[in-house]
């Protein structure tokens, strides 16, 4: 007994540390845990001891770890000394040295360049995508994994690089020198106008600084081309900070409005996040695109604009995170990012998707069931619902891309063409009104016409999955005939996929082309011309009676993303009440 109260007393002096609070009405959970945790060290200690091989003790307790945290939800997570940086530049501030460019490897192993960041040291050494890179400082990285090759790259801030590249079309290899500086990656990567009134902000994450370059992006939209609505694209964003999600909400909601809520365990550590400054503009007509890469900080921000009836969200249903983490320091440098609250909208709902409190009995995680997911209002009385993400006002069509589309990007025969184009075209229009012309796809298919680009549509798999079965069912030769007959048919209907797909492959090419000449913001701009959800915010924006409609919660869009199983469930009162 003597030994399990030293143990208590040990264990209570470590808890305040960790921000536990002691209480001796808790004294059975804190001799659980202090059993639990005198048990894990033995464990730790005898397999060290004992185990028939040696083992690796710091691998050994990394297992042990995310074992641990594995069995709460994917976002709680250790991060140790030698992860810090990467941690940083995911969660803090991508911000490093190094020319601003990325690089891959590509089928034979050589590094090459992907893109270069535009106003960056190799921009401006005219390092263009395509380019082989050959020798960094003098040491060789033919066959090199890219990784090796962005270390070297790297380094500090004003130090010089010499580098050796080839370049295809280019007879005698470039000597390049260039200079180190620091590569900020923003948060917004690109705004400007879809059309003559109409402003546009792409907001990648919500890092460090995010909120004031909305806002700097949103003062020069308003002062220097005087918009009269704001399309804001969320989409792909998979959140960040909090602070900087009520920031940027607060640039379009009047000062003292309700913005998100975190409730965690601890009720003394609730947060209400409020508007507490002037907004830039709480009137301009506002869209915000979701699509179901819009996570975390993007919801909480998609929610509290649709919550407070501010502005049409369009697209598609969000992630559906609901979960805020906290950064906790532990010993050696080491970090426990850790999930301590979920956050509510300002109608009172949380979108969290994932019922990670509930597992099933082999541990996989199911969502949270539509029969559970409960009804709120908007501030005009519009309904939305809890549990299932951010369900858009209008909904657009996810856009992907058909096979073949999919095989000639995954084996970058987009990319290589693009670099054979730019070493033949010295300049193209503007990014906006660059288009391939018919002769130049049909230079694509010559270009193609002796490469590999195979693939399998869902048909030839689903046709292969019935030729299995009926083996196994000894059927097959009974229909082999017809099986064949049906195979070489979809062979024959693949033949034509290039010119039966030619516009989609075409938007592809051209946005890759555009980029060679006027980087990302070229790229993203020719994407606006075939953009489903862009089109929508314009046809939206455009018609202030629809977007009056839409916000009052008119017609149709009264009830947004109400789930299936309510909605039967009132159908079937209705038809009960009828009899």
């Amino acid at each position: 007994m003597k030994q399990i109260t030293t143990q208590l007393k040990r264990y209570f002096l470590i808890f305040p540390l960790l921000g536990v609070v002691v209480s001796f009405g808790f004294a059975d959970r804190y001799f659980e845990i202090a059993k639990n945790l005198d048990t894990f060290a033995s464990l730790y200690r005898q397999l060290n001891n004992h185990y028939v091989e040696e083992v690796n003790p710091s691998v050994l307790m990394r297992q042990g770890i995310e074992a641990m945290l594995g069995s709460l939800d994917p976002y709680t997570e250790f991060v140790p000394e030698s992860e810090l940086e990467d941690f940083k530049m995911n969660y803090v501030s991508k911000q490093y040295a190094g020319i601003g460019a990325s690089v891959f490897n590509n089928k034979a192993g050589k590094v090459i360049i992907s893109e270069p960041y535009e106003g960056f040291s190799a921009q401006k050494a005219d390092i263009r995508a395509g380019d082989e890179i050959v020798a960094i400082n003098g040491i060789p990285v033919v066959g090199q994994n890219s990784l090796g090759a962005t270390d070297l790259l790297k380094g500090q801030k004003g130090t010089s690089l010499s580098m050796v590249v080839k370049r295809p079309g280019e007879p005698k290899l470039l000597e390049k020198t260039l200079v180190r500086e620091t590569i900020v990656i923003k948060n917004v990567p690109y705004f400007g106008l879809l059309n003559d009134s109409t402003g546009y902000i792409k907001l990648d994450k919500f890092l460090e600084n995010a909120a004031q370059e909305v806002r700097d992006a949103l003062v020069i939209l308003k002062t220097k081309h005087r918009i009269k609505g704001l399309v804001l694209d969320l989409r792909g964003n998979g959140g960040g900070i909090v602070q900087e999600s009520v920031n940027i909400v607060n640039l379009f909601v009047e000062k003292g409005q309700p913005i998100v809520t975190q409730k965690g365990r601890f009720k003394d550590r609730d947060v209400s996040y409020k508007a507490v400054f002037t907004p830039i503009d709480a009137k301009i007509p506002l869209v915000v695109l979701v699509d179901k890469g819009s996570a975390s900080a993007s919801e909480i921000v998609s929610g509290a604009i649709q919550d407070l009836d501010r502005g049409t969200i369009i697209g598609q249903r969000t992630f559906g995170k609901g979960l805020v983490q906290q950064t906790l320091n532990l010993p050696y440098n080491a970090l426990l990012k850790v999930t301590v609250a979920k956050y509510y909208t300002p109608s009172g709902r949380c979108i969290q998707a994932m019922d990670y409190a509930h597992r099933q009995p082999d541990g996989s995680v199911t969502a949270v069931s539509d029969s559970l997911m409960a009804e709120f209002k908007t501030r005009h009385g519009r309904l939305v619902y809890d549990g299932s993400g951010i369900h858009p006002d209008i909904s657009t069509p996810e856009e992907n891309y058909n096979y073949i589309t999919y095989s000639l990007v995954r084996k970058m025969l987009h990319f290589d063409f693009a670099t054979q184009y730019r070493s033949t075209h010295p300049v193209i229009p503007a990014s906006r009104k660059f288009q391939m012309s018919d002769v130049e796809y049909d230079e694509f298919l010559k270009f193609i016409a002796h490469r590999d680009y195979s693939y399998s549509t869902k048909s030839e798999k689903n046709l292969q999955e019935l030729k299995s079965q009926a083996e196994k069912e000894k059927y097959f030769e009974s229909i082999r005939s017809e099986y064949e007959a049906l195979a070489n048919r979809l062979q024959e209907n693949k033949k034509d996929d290039l010119i039966r797909y030619k516009e989609e492959i075409k938007e592809v090419l051209e946005a890759e082309i555009v980029a060679r000449y006027y980087f990302q913001t070229g790229k993203r701009e020719a994407s606006f011309k075939s953009d489903a959800s862009i089109k929508a915010a314009l046809r939206v924006l455009n018609n202030k009676k629809l977007y009056a409609t839409i916000l009052k919660g008119e017609g149709p869009y009264k009830i947004i993303g109400k789930p299936k199983a309510m909605a039967f469930v009132q159908t079937e009162n209705a038809t009960e009440g009828g009899h």
